[in-house]
């Protein structure tokens, strides 16, 4: 069984789409990438910062899939962090209403010792400092370090997420998110380019559109599955590190060849996260619908041609 750290936000959302709209529910990176990754026979753990007003019934939640909580500190008489979102007509894009920091201000992130040597680490979306401190503190080199960032710390913190990347292996942006940080239009340059800055590979999620997977002169591409309903994209990029994540913390193989398959299960999962609002799809899926969609990702992609 491998070892997955996962660093990021357990945080309270609130979501308006053109389908309906929630009051504070669960959601967080941190969050929907362990739920994620919890599909897969992998130990994992969450380094997180919430106040005491997260509900027991979402750490019970967390816990019940097996996911490790000693990292998740829990600030008395503090604030969790909390989003309001709402998404227009396309869903594609977004206007963000509220962003109440709180506790997550003045995080610093401890990683419990149990898991100081994990084989792999994925860093989401949070300032690259506090992903720079857990690199830090791992006390043996992980087998892959995977980094999920996004424009807002391009705009505020570029010195520091370029330092955070030198000592990554896998960076995964979206696809606006490649070309600001490289200054470059096309992808298959912006993620040469990106891997001249640490990443020996790089992945790039372009939404209802699939992913794109490049090491050296190789590419891969994973295309999203058609769906009938889309709920809420909020955790789909999330649910998509954490399957990614997952499934190579489980295999132990960190080959091209098997990250174009944990592309594809990463894909998969984000299938049915946004097919509800918030967490309540992932918490709920069975192996079995997993298996099932796997299978129609396969025959979406699988094609036979003669070539003289």
């Amino acid at each position: 069984m491998g070892k997955l750290l996962i660093v990021g936000t357990v945080a309270f959302d609130e979501i308006e789409t053109p389908f309906g709209k929630t009051d504070k529910i669960l959601g967080g990176a941190a969050t929907f990438i362990g739920l994620a990754a919890s599909q897969f026979n992998v130990e994992s753990g969450i380094v997180s910062i919430v106040g005491d007003d997260l509900p027991q019934e979402y750490l019970d939640l967390l816990s019940n899939k097996n996911i490790d909580l000693s990292g998740l500190e829990i600030v008395k008489g503090g604030k969790t962090f909390y989003w309001k979102g709402k998404y227009h007509n396309d869903l594609n894009s977004r206007d963000t209403l509220i962003t109440d920091l709180n506790t997550l201000a003045d995080f610093n992130p401890v990683v419990p010792a149990n898991f100081t040597d994990a084989d792999v680490v994925m860093l989401g979306n949070l300032h690259p400092m506090v992903q720079m401190s857990v690199i830090n503190q791992m006390t043996t080199r992980p087998k892959l370090i995977v980094l999920d960032t996004m424009n807002f710390w391009m705009d505020n913190a570029l010195d520091d997420l370029l330092e955070v990347i030198k000592h990554i292996d896998v960076l995964t942006i979206n696809d606006e998110e490649a070309r600001q940080l490289t200054n470059e239009y096309s992808l298959v340059k912006a993620a040469a380019k990106i891997q001249t800055m640490g990443p020996k590979f790089v992945v790039i999620k372009k939404g209802e559109h699939g992913a794109l997977l490049f090491h050296n002169e190789n590419i891969f591409f994973a295309p999203a599955l058609p769906l009938e309903e889309v709920f809420d994209p909020t955790g789909a990029g999330d649910t998509f590190a954490g399957g990614f994540a997952g499934y190579l913390a489980a295999t132990d193989n960190i080959t091209f060849e098997n990250m174009k398959k944990a592309v594809i299960h990463g894909s998969n999962l984000a299938s049915f996260s946004v097919e509800r609002f918030g967490t309540e799809r992932m918490v709920n899926l069975q192996r079995d619908e997993v298996n099932k969609r796997l299978h129609q990702f396969k025959a979406l992609t699988q094609y036979e041609i003669e070539l003289k």
